[in-house]
């Protein structure tokens, strides 16, 4: 037994179950064979893997070495597996996007599904991670295409093609003194918005599109930012918000996500903060024909997320 998926599998269900016969039975094999499976294991690798002697079972530290073991030997084999496509399956043809995580949950979903089902002779591989790193990864060739938002910050190394928008918000808790009972979606200029971003504030890390953003909104008002919090993800930082940890400024799309609770969103105007969507390729090379069509499929979209 050396496909580390199913031992991985195995591992996990032994850890739900806590125990080697109810686990068996889960798993359509026999407990005897999942017993010897464990020990060979433990005696190859020289010590134990599994605290089984109570329950709930656990792994040992030798135990967590090797899951995470595991766990790589699964994303090494699909690595490999990818980079032999063009050999293996030579009609397929791989389309490398880059992206951050928070934007692809909602561009993606609006993108991919499609264009796919249009094209099955596409394999599309997923690199998320920050704008920054995403750029240059498109610049060093390693992913064809890099979606992303505020196309006036990119290299000018890059070709990029806009299309659509969103707008952004202050979000605004019921913890908060501006909070006004009642009401969903403020007037713009109900509040004087030098006076809202004075109050504490959560934002996303500095690496993100949206921070950059952000920082020119307290730039554009010479307001030196309260931060309470940072936090790596976008999302985590409106939950917060929402929470009422601190105001925070989000996108429509990020906040339709959340669960409906009692809030205010005072709409940016769009002078002090924008977003536009493109997707960058690397300029003066030839684009293959599975990212010529991602972007025109992208460029018919109409993706304008709005909140009612």
């Amino acid at each position: 037994m050396k496909d580390p998926e199913i031992l991985i599998h195995y591992l996990d269900v032994l850890l739900k179950e806590s125990n080697f016969t109810r686990a068996a039975r889960e798993l359509y094999i026999s407990q005897p064979y999942l017993t010897q499976l464990i020990k060979r294991i433990e005696r190859k690798l020289g010590t134990k893997i599994l605290n089984r002697d109570v329950a709930p079972y656990t792994l040992t530290k030798a135990g967590v070495i090797y899951y995470k073991y595991l766990e790589t030997a699964i994303t090494n084999n699909q690595k490999l597996e990818d980079k032999l496509t063009p050999y293996t399956d030579p009609n397929k043809e791989i389309v490398r996007i880059g992206i951050l995580e928070s934007l692809g949950t909602f561009l993606l979903p609006e993108l991919l599904p499609e264009f796919l089902a249009q094209n099955p002779n596409i394999k599309v591989q997923l690199t998320e991670t920050y704008p920054r790193k995403s750029e240059a990864q498109v610049l060093a060739e390693q992913v064809d295409c890099y979606i992303g938002q505020t196309p006036e910050s990119l290299s000018s190394g890059l070709d990029f093609y806009v299309n659509g928008g969103e707008n952004y918000y202050i979000i605004i808790s019921p913890k908060s003194k501006y909070f006004k009972k009642g009401r969903f979606i403020l007037e713009p200029d109900e509040y004087d918005i030098k006076t809202i971003i004075k109050e504490p504030f959560v934002v996303s890390s500095s690496n993100s599109a949206i921070r950059h953003q952000v920082n020119g909104v307290f730039q554009k008002f010479h307001v030196k930012p309260n931060i309470v919090l940072e936090t790596n993800s976008i999302l985590t930082a409106t939950n917060l918000a929402i929470k009422g940890v601190g105001l925070t400024i989000s996108a429509a799309s990020i906040i339709k996500r959340m669960n409906q609770t009692p809030i205010n969103l005072l709409p940016l105007n769009k002078n002090i903060i924008t977003v536009k969507y493109f997707i960058a390729v690397k300029k003066g090379i030839k684009q293959k024909e599975g990212v010529k069509k991602l972007i025109a499929k992208f460029m018919e979209k109409n993706i304008q997320p709005n909140i009612r």
